[in-house]
């Protein structure tokens, strides 16, 4: 049953007349909760009994700059940072050397996952590999 009808059937039943104590114990809740559950529609309507958004705690990175974060790993590495692709521990280190906020490897890659990057990617190509030479290789290497 979604959320609104569940809501539905304990105010339905609250202006009906029922006890609280009855309809506490037909769902299983404390009398006092469903006495919220009837000031809170009483007073606010049903939009009163529906969550309410909670914040959580907020991101070490803020929310605008994470634009620019994708902009960094989306162009790729860059000789100050000494490797020919970024790992995990890479980004650990941009994030703390450029944008000044410190992120544990694991905190690293929930971020990468909330921006939509996947650490399952293609084994990259070195910048000097000669795809002549590698196609050579593949029509004239000896089956194993």
């Amino acid at each position: 049953m979604p959320c609104n009808a569940i809501v539905c059937v304990r105010c339905c039943w609250a202006l009906e007349g029922e006890e609280a104590v009855a309809i506490a114990q037909t769902l299983s809740r404390s009398r006092r909760s469903v006495q919220d559950w009837v000031y809170a529609y009483r007073d606010g309507g049903i939009d009163q009994l529906k969550p309410k958004p909670r914040p959580g705690r907020p991101t070490k990175l803020p929310r605008d700059r994470e634009a620019e974060l994708m902009q960094r790993l989306d162009a790729g590495a860059r000789p100050c940072d000494g490797v020919c692709t970024l790992r995990g521990k890479d980004v650990v280190a941009i994030l703390e050397r450029e944008f000044g906020v410190k992120y544990s490897l694991d905190g690293a890659y929930d971020l990468l996952e909330r921006l939509g990057y996947s650490c399952l990617t293609p084994r990259p190509l070195h910048e000097k590999s000669d795809p002549a030479a590698i196609a050579h290789f593949k029509s004239q290497a000896p089956f194993l």
